[in-house]
């Protein structure tokens, strides 16, 4: 009997929170109609509304080496979470889990270098392409 007094005790400041919380949310949301400005404008409409007209599309075309290093980046930061839960249980697993964290970094190393050496890294173009473009170019101006 003594265990329920106890948990209602507890139970009755997360009701009234819950209380405020909700008569707040109703009255932002019933307050917001009558006092909501209502105007009609020509970038009213805009997803952005900035003060500056929008011109042409905001559908960008990204490379797919654009995507393939954002995937990269979410798996290896997934990885971190993984070492840093081994970290903060580094006194439970004692050397059996620092062997089997190692082998786990270097199997990262690893792949890390192989996508390095198929290119999957490269997200831009090579430096040398550049400057042979840009020489090509200057090569244009000077000849007019």
């Amino acid at each position: 009997m003594e265990g329920s007094v106890e948990s209602s005790d507890l139970l009755w400041p997360v009701l009234i929170y819950g209380l405020i919380v909700f008569t707040l949310v109703g009255a932002i949301l019933v307050l917001s109609y009558p006092l909501g400005g209502r105007h009609k404008e020509r970038a009213t409409g805009d997803p952005y509304e900035g003060g500056i007209l929008s011109t042409g599309s905001a559908n960008v075309r990204f490379s797919s080496q654009f995507y393939l290093i954002a995937m990269l980046f979410v798996i290896f930061d997934v990885e971190t979470i993984f070492i840093v839960s081994w970290a903060i249980a580094f006194d439970e697993l004692g050397w059996y889990g620092f062997v089997g964290v190692v082998v786990f970094i270097i199997l990262l190393v690893v792949v890390l270098l192989y996508e390095w050496r198929n290119g999957a890294l490269d997200f831009g173009p090579d430096g040398s392409k550049i400057l042979a473009a840009y020489k090509k170019l200057s090569k244009k101006t000077a000849a007019k």
